[in-house]
C-alpha cells in the first residue's frame, strides 16, 4: 500500500472548467419586464373600452402606455450598453431593432389615446395589439440573448 510520502516529489493541479450564464443587468431585466407588462395592460384595457365604453378605462391605458415608453426607453439605454459586451451581435441588433420600432409605434400609439376617447377605436387597440407583440418579441429576445461562456 502506498503511503502519503510516496507522492511528494509530484506536483498536482486540478483542471475545472467552469460554465457560467452571463445574465441581464439587474436594471435592464426589470425595466424591460416592464415595458410588455405595461403595453400588455394598455392592450388589455383598451379591450375593456371596447367591450364597455367606460371613458376610464380609455384614460387607463393612456397612462399605461406612457410608462412602457418611459420602460421601453430605459431598456433601450440598457441594450445599447449591453451591445458592446454581447457575444452575439446579430441577436442585439434585432432586440435593440425591435425595440425602437416599439416605441415608435408606442409613441404614435399614445398620440391617438390622446385625442377624444370616442375616437381611440379601433386603431389604438389595434396599434396597441401590434406593439405588444414587438414588446413580448423583444423582451423574448432581450432575455435570451445572455450568452454562455467555458472558464477555465
Amino acid at each position: 500500500m502506498a503511503s502519503f510520502n510516496d507522492f511528494r516529489g509530484f506536483a498536482l493541479t486540478a483542471a475545472a472548467e467552469t460554465t457560467y450564464r452571463r445574465g441581464l443587468n439587474p436594471l435592464h431585466g426589470v425595466v424591460l419586464a416592464g415595458t410588455f407588462v405595461l403595453f400588455l395592460g394598455a392592450m388589455l384595457s383598451d379591450y375593456a373600452y371596447m367591450a364597455s365604453y367606460e371613458i376610464q378605462w380609455a384614460n387607463f391605458s393612456s397612462w399605461l402606455i406612457a410608462g412602457a415608453l418611459v420602460c421601453n426607453g430605459l431598456a433601450f439605454v440598457c441594450g445599447i450598453f449591453g451591445l458592446f459586451s454581447a457575444g452575439n451581435r446579430r441577436r442585439g441588433l434585432i432586440y435593440i431593432a425591435l425595440l425602437v420600432v416599439s416605441f415608435v409605434l408606442g409613441f404614435i400609439n399614445a398620440l391617438m389615446h390622446a385625442m377624444d376617447a370616442w375616437a381611440v377605436m379601433p386603431t389604438g387597440f389595434i396599434l396597441s395589439i401590434i406593439v405588444m407583440v414587438l414588446a413580448l418579441v423583444a423582451t423574448w429576445i432581450g432575455f435570451s440573448n445572455t450568452g454562455v461562456k467555458v472558464k477555465q
